[in-house]
């Protein structure tokens, strides 16, 4: 099947710039530290000093003749030879000669690199040395720059006094004739701190952008129930927002992480339509299904962790608020965890009514919420798969179908263990939950793949733990509602109790 192509605008990139925007301040921040650190701790402080030649064609020439322009375009023309003259190395050692005598060996030493005889290499007197034309003028700049002032001054004053001799002898034409000596600059030119430090928070910012944006580009995960629907053909019937405290402590195992009841009052209103949304959009997947048991399915999720026994008790709580007689049966055998949303005891359940330990209507809690029943694990058994596997499952599930109006099975994740396709004769299918951000579409296909060949319907999909925070692939809009209501469950068909408290729907990350 031909993926559809990402279709991005500059909305979009801005978009997803805004929701990274504490990433990319703080690499920014990083680089323009590092750059200040690199600055003053790392780069050598340098000083410059400058002296200026001026450059005759005409060695003979003297104020009062007339200048001519061939004469001035020879001179510069000269600036350049005398360029090239000045760096060959027999001149710059005429350089360092002049420089041992004038100057400390202590601060040569610092600036210069020295040979094994003891003199300057030439090399290091060219590297500090820059020459030029001003302004495209007869006027040679000499600018030398090291680790000291007076040796920077030393070495343009030292230029100074041998070029006019060597470039007469060598070049044989022309005169060059010093303007003024150079003097120490104790002002270092280097390093810009400012320039440096603009630089590294612009190349920070620079490389936080394209990190964003390109982790998101190549983000493979569930992001868009748009996206899923175009590459897996799947009706997404439900979209949930990532609501309460879903992060997991330290060492705790998640069966054992703290569970938001349904009692919560921190639950957002949105969430709860959002459920109440989903169950609408259930019943017509349910509807349309062609098995005998369009009221028993069973909830499971790509991967462990994705918020499966999350879902399937939402929606049974959901449906229980329509005055729906509703049974929740936990068949995750081997990772049990609805006797821990719903507070309850997991002595006996599923598992004992399967070998015939005890009877149903010993096993379930009746009510613990109203309208809704709990079916929980029980006992643990060795196998899981073949006790579901078993015709008398299918029995039980299927008397189970006719004294509720809706069955919800909370069954481990499809690419995990086999679980949720054993049952699937006696289902109306499997509602999907993937978790935003996290299951990849290469899951969701692994997950399809499995339920075709074990012949199970995919009655639709759930995307769970939506981050509404911006994305190129994330949602551009959020539904924030104050609630201003209560929900009650109404009056309890089967006991006549009156449900008061208000209910919505419960969170947690599996």
């Amino acid at each position: 099947m031909d993926e559809k192509e990402k279709e991005i605008s500059i909305a979009d990139i801005f978009s997803l710039l805004l929701s990274k925007i504490w990433f990319i301040l703080i690499v920014t921040v990083l680089g323009l530290i590092v750059a200040f650190c690199v600055s003053k701790f790392v780069m050598p402080v340098k000083y410059s000093s400058s002296v200026s030649m001026y450059v005759k064609s005409n060695a003979n020439r003297n104020e009062q003749q007339n200048v001519n322009l061939n004469e001035i375009n020879a001179s510069k023309s000269l600036v350049e030879t005398y360029i090239v003259v000045l760096k060959n190395t027999s001149v710059v050692k005429e350089v360092s000669n002049e420089l041992v005598g004038n100057v400390d060996d202590e601060k040569l030493k610092k600036c210069f690199s020295i040979t094994s005889e003891g003199t300057i290499d030439p090399k290091s007197i060219v590297s500090c040395i820059a020459m030029a034309s001003v302004n495209n003028t007869e006027v040679l700049q000499l600018t030398a720059t090291t680790k000291d002032p007076e040796v920077s001054a030393a070495l343009c004053n030292a230029y100074s006094k041998v070029a006019p001799s060597v470039l007469v002898r060598v070049v044989g034409a022309g005169s060059v004739e010093t303007i003024g000596s150079a003097e120490a600059n104790y002002s270092p030119v280097s390093p810009k701190t400012k320039r440096n430090c603009l630089i590294g928070a612009a190349a920070g910012l620079f490389l936080a952008v394209v990190v964003v944006i390109l982790a998101d580009l190549l983000d493979n995960t569930v992001k868009s129930a748009d996206d899923l629907n175009h590459k897996t053909e799947m009706a997404v019937i439900g979209e949930i927002d990532q609501f309460g405290n879903t992060k997991l402590k330290k060492g705790e195992a998640s069966t054992n992480a703290k569970r938001y009841t349904i009692l919560d009052p921190d639950t957002p209103f949105y969430v709860n339509e959002a459920y109440k949304a989903m169950r609408t959009n259930l019943t017509f997947a349910l509807a349309a299904s062609s098995s005998k048991s369009r009221n028993v399915f069973a909830v499971a999720s790509a991967n462990p962790s994705e918020g499966k026994s999350t879902t399937a008790a939402n929606i049974a709580i959901s449906l229980a608020q329509m005055d729906c007689k509703v049974l929740l049966v936990d068949a995750d055998l081997r990772k049990p965890v609805q006797h821990r949303i719903f507070k309850v005891n997991n002595k006996s359940g599923l598992t004992n009514v399967l070998v015939q330990m005890d009877i149903f209507e010993n096993c379930v809690k009746r009510d613990v919420i109203p309208n809704l029943d709990l079916l929980t694990t029980g006992t643990k058994p060795p196998n899981p798969s073949e006790l579901l596997a078993s015709d008398y499952t299918a029995d039980v599930l299927g008397a189970m179908s006719k004294l509720y109006d809706y069955v919800i099975i909370d069954t481990p994740p499809v690419n995990v263990v086999s679980d949720s396709m054993v049952i699937s004769r006696s289902i109306a299918g499997i509602l999907l939950v993937l978790k935003y951000g996290s299951t990849t579409f290469e899951d969701v296909k692994e997950a399809l793949r499995r339920s075709e060949l074990s012949n199970t319907n995919i009655v639709g999909c759930v995307l769970n733990g939506i981050k509404r925070s911006g994305g190129v692939h994330d949602y551009k809009y959020k539904y924030k509602y104050k609630s201003y209501y209560s929900y009650g469950y109404g009056n309890n068909r089967r006991s006549g109790k009156s449900g008061s408290s208000a209910q919505a729907p419960i969170t947690d990350k599996d």
